[in-house]
């Protein structure tokens, strides 16, 4: 399999979903607890980012498998990049197996030098990220698709990037004995790191319900009933363009409660750019034309969010 091919193969350009979450988990947790360890850090972007790709890798081998199953696969004319690059199957398989098992081998490495709450948050992840596209009912194919989405790597990935720093800073503890396993938390600190990370989780999902959006009619044709099939094309688009006020509105209730450096305001400037682009998006839910919005708004929001977190550090560090 060439280079060119395995990126396509993994979606690269769709990992910036992951990588916005990790940079901005890693700059709170430097300007929250002024703490940063730069092993455990690389160790968990390593491992976060190549299981990113292996759950996309697994999707396309999965609509791949469904559509030959099917006996209507096409590779002259199919979207999905295995037959598009005509990669051999068993390459698939083992590129497969053998970034999950990189991606586990740091995993495991990195609850050795942090502790076992990581283990357990890192297997839940797992498990989500699997059953996202895998399985006789994927989540990525039901109305919680958006949630888990969200969630998993909105506040998964943040939550991570600050506690594989500051996992003995006191924000949570896991502790196995015997027969006992005991997991304590630190309940600010839990509502601290989940109140900064809303707009991670909402411009997240919104690329999910984007997508569902745009591919409502041909989801419904092929049986597959995602959360616009169940609130309706209406409510779905009120809710897209909800969720992306609601994480300007998340950043100000933040920098309000003192969760974040009152320079982060800034970010809300970017409401006029985000406008512009709803505008567009609620006029027609076009794959080929407006689905890009989703991730338009979600790089717009994020990286601006990136920059004046980095900008709060350096205020802070100065200060």
């Amino acid at each position: 399999m060439s280079i060119s091919s395995f990126l396509k193969l993994v979606e690269i350009q769709t990992k910036i979903a992951s990588v916005f979450p990790f940079m901005l988990g890693t700059l709170f947790v430097v300007y929250q607890y002024d703490m940063f360890k730069p092993i455990n850090t690389l160790i968990f972007f390593g491992s976060m980012l190549i299981f990113d790709l292996t759950t996309t890798a697994i999707n396309n081998y999965m609509d791949y498998r469904k559509a030959t199953d099917n006996h209507d696969y096409d590779y002259r004319t199919t979207s999905n990049v295995i037959g598009q690059q005509q990669i051999p199957e068993r390459t698939v398989i083992i590129t497969i197996f053998l970034m999950f098992f990189i991606a586990t081998g740091l995993g495991v490495w990195l609850v050795f030098r942090t502790d076992l709450l990581v283990l357990l948050i890192g297997f839940v992840c797992f498990c989500i990220g699997i059953l996202y596209t895998f399985g006789p009912v994927p989540l990525s194919r039901m109305p919680l698709g958006e949630i888990f989405s969200g969630v998993t790597m909105g506040f998964g990935i943040f939550f991570l990037a600050v506690y594989v720093n500051a996992y003995d800073a006191g924000i949570a503890n896991l502790f196995w004995q015997g027969e006992m396993v005991t997991i304590q938390f630190n309940l600010i600190e839990i509502i601290r790191i989940g109140v900064v990370s809303l707009p991670c989780i909402f411009t997240i999902a919104n690329i999910m319900l984007a997508n569902n959006l745009c591919d409502l009619d041909e989801d419904i044709r092929n049986h597959r009933y995602t959360l616009p099939y169940y609130i309706g094309r209406k409510m779905g688009v009120l809710l897209f363009n909800a969720l992306y006020y609601a994480s300007f509105l998340a950043v100000v209730v933040s920098v309000f409660i003192h969760f974040l450096h009152p320079i982060m305001l800034v970010s809300v400037l970017a409401v006029y750019p985000v406008y512009r682009n709803l505008v567009k998006f609620n006029k027609e839910q076009v794959k080929s034309k407006t689905f890009v919005i989703g991730i338009r708004n979600f790089v717009l929001i994020n990286a601006a969010l990136t920059i004046l977190m980095a900008v709060s550090v350096v205020i802070q560090q100065l200060t």
